[in-house]
């Protein structure tokens, strides 16, 4: 029988929103995603894969929470809600840049009439 396994600490819940921000902010969301759905049936395999990539990837993330990423990132859960936490975050930029675009519009509009 498999033993369940703690909840997340409110450290981890903000990692993971820092990551999935970060995602956004790069304009990854779409390949994060699909790597990160990818990788659900395998995520020992695929955290493990994580750690041979880090030279790279810390670039990108603080050492100290990409090392705590791929620690989590071994349970599907936690990897489904950093999936969501990426939808969101990709969502609310999506309606930032539109409501951009429609101030935009009637700015330009205002200026012609």
């Amino acid at each position: 029988m498999a033993s369940e396994r703690p909840p997340l600490e409110a450290e981890d819940e903000a990692l993971l929103e820092r990551l999935a921000a970060r995602v956004v902010e790069l304009h990854m969301e779409v390949p994060a995603i699909l790597a990160l759905e990818t990788a659900k049936p395998v995520t020992v395999i695929a955290s493990q894969a994580l750690i041979f990539f880090e030279p790279m990837i810390q670039s990108l993330f603080r050492l100290s929470d990409y090392r705590r990423a791929t620690t989590l990132l071994e349970r599907r859960e936690v990897v489904e809600a950093l999936i969501v936490r990426i939808e969101h975050h990709a969502e609310r930029a999506r309606a930032h840049r539109d409501e951009l675009k429609r101030d935009a519009r009637t700015s330009d509009h205002r200026h012609r009439g």
